[in-house]
């Protein structure tokens, strides 16, 4: 059943959540919907009541990447690909390597190279909202930076860092007093260089998050730094030492082979956010990206695509329960859930109802495996492009591609797995959700969203 829409005569939002599942196309959804529920079942996402096509390209490709797409979510400009948060006419120009061989040098000081434009953040944080920025990617990735930061090239992310260190070289004066609540992985972009262990940091020897804690921020590492953090304070959680978040799939990891047993899901970190923030009795905007299905996707291993497409759903129950608690009909709040981008994985053959999702094809008519032309069983998701294409196909087993680890197979060979240019969906609930309809650019949804909240 369909959350009711019971806010429709509401002028305006308080709050705003933007939930953001990177590379998240509708082929995805459709699978991680099978795999953990059926088909005849239902994602929190699916009973959003209201629906639109967004269509994605960017300022100079017809397959954009996650920087321009996002960016133009928030601002409303389109832009180049790997440019973040600029005007039109910015030259995506990439960062050089220091002396440690890490990113550290911004080559986007050149004279006349575009200029920032205003994201819906900064436009809340100017109208006296709280904001807050998560994701299970670096908190310096494209996705979260293009809320908060201005840069002409997303891999500059020691620069994007500095962006949001209240006071500091390089901050982003747009944040007013600094963004609320900041969570990701990829500490390093933040704390001195180290030669002894990762051999990544700052070539400048800032570690920004003793700055901001100087601030008034608490800085937590961990999930039960998390929790212990009180509501009242700023707060900035970097939950990975060099990267991202572990996948879902791998959360019970330890180190050495992984922190993600001492890091938070995205549903986890949500609603901490949602508790920091909602003390701010303006209200408040807060970006929520379930970053790493696209990493899975370009690596054409759908199964941990689908499990942390189904984590990133629970996160949008989760907020959506918890704004429930004290505005039941989300009369003050409205939710939008979409993706920035499509990829290239296509769900495949005439497989029989019920057939896993991530198995090797089953006939609708006799439930025996399907075959292609030269005699040989298939999977039901294949890619159109990624490493994973055999020179001659053989006949695949389900303990095989049923594996924590199996890639699935593509039809042009290439290193890495591309973005798709295809449309992608967007749902809404509650406050001003009525707006969103029909087939949009993505540069439209910063309008509505201005529209939604008022401004």
């Amino acid at each position: 059943m369909a959350f009711a829409n019971t806010a429709a005569a509401q002028s305006t939002a308080k709050n705003v959540i933007f939930f953001l599942g990177d590379g998240m196309g509708p082929t995805t959804v459709t699978a991680s919907r099978i795999y953990k529920y059926g088909e005849d079942g239902s994602l929190t996402m699916d009973k959003l009541e209201r629906t639109a096509r967004i269509k994605t390209f960017s300022d100079d490709a017809q397959t954009t990447d996650s920087a321009p797409s996002m960016a133009a979510y928030m601002t409303g400009v389109k832009m180049k690909n790997e440019v973040i948060s600029m005007t039109a006419d910015t030259v995506a120009t990439p960062p050089g390597k220091d002396v440690n061989g890490n990113l550290t040098v911004n080559n986007c000081a050149a004279t006349g190279n575009g200029a920032s434009v205003q994201t819906i953040l900064e436009l809340a944080k100017s109208k006296g909202k709280a904001v807050g920025s998560i994701t299970t990617t670096e908190l310096t990735h494209a996705t979260p930076a293009a809320t908060f930061s201005h840069i002409c090239n997303r891999n500059a992310q020691y620069h994007i860092a500095a962006q949001v260190v209240p006071g500091g070289a390089g901050y982003n004066a747009a944040l007013g007093d600094g963004v609320d609540v900041l969570m990701g992985g990829g500490r390093n972009h933040f704390t001195p260089f180290n030669a002894t262990s990762n051999k990544t940091g700052r070539a400048d020897g800032r570690d920004l998050l003793a700055e901001m804690a100087a601030k008034g921020y608490v800085v937590a590492a961990n999930k039960a730094e998390m929790a212990a953090a009180p509501n009242t304070k700023k707060f900035i959680g970097l939950y990975s030492s060099k990267s991202h978040l572990e996948y879902e799939l791998d959360r019970t990891a330890t180190p050495p082979l992984g922190e993600g047993a001492n890091q938070p899901s995205l549903a986890e970190m949500t609603t901490k956010a949602m508790d920091i923030l909602s003390q701010n009795t303006n209200g408040y905007f807060l970006m929520v990206e379930g970053g790493r299905i696209d990493h899975a996707l370009h690596g054409t291993n759908a199964k941990r695509a689908l499990t942390d497409t189904i984590a990133f759903d629970d996160a949008i129950k989760a907020a959506l329960d918890k704004a429930k608690l004290t505005d039941p009909t989300l009369a003050n709040t409205l939710i939008i859930v979409t993706a920035d981008h499509d990829h290239t994985m296509a769900f495949n053959g005439y497989g029989k109802k019920g057939n896993p999702i991530l198995d090797i094809n089953r006939d609708y008519k006799t439930g025996q495996p399907s075959k292609d032309a030269d005699g040989n069983t298939y999977t039901t998701l294949v890619f159109g492009n990624g490493p994973n294409r055999p020179a001659t196909r053989t006949n695949l087993d389900s303990v095989t591609v049923l594996g924590d680890n199996y890639l699935q197979e593509t039809g042009v060979r290439l290193s890495s797995e591309t973005h798709g240019g295809g449309d992608v969906k967007l749902l809404a609930t509650g406050s001003n959700s009525k707006l969103f309809k029909g087939t949009i650019d993505n540069t439209k949804v910063f309008n509505l969203l201005k529209t939604a909240f008022g401004f």
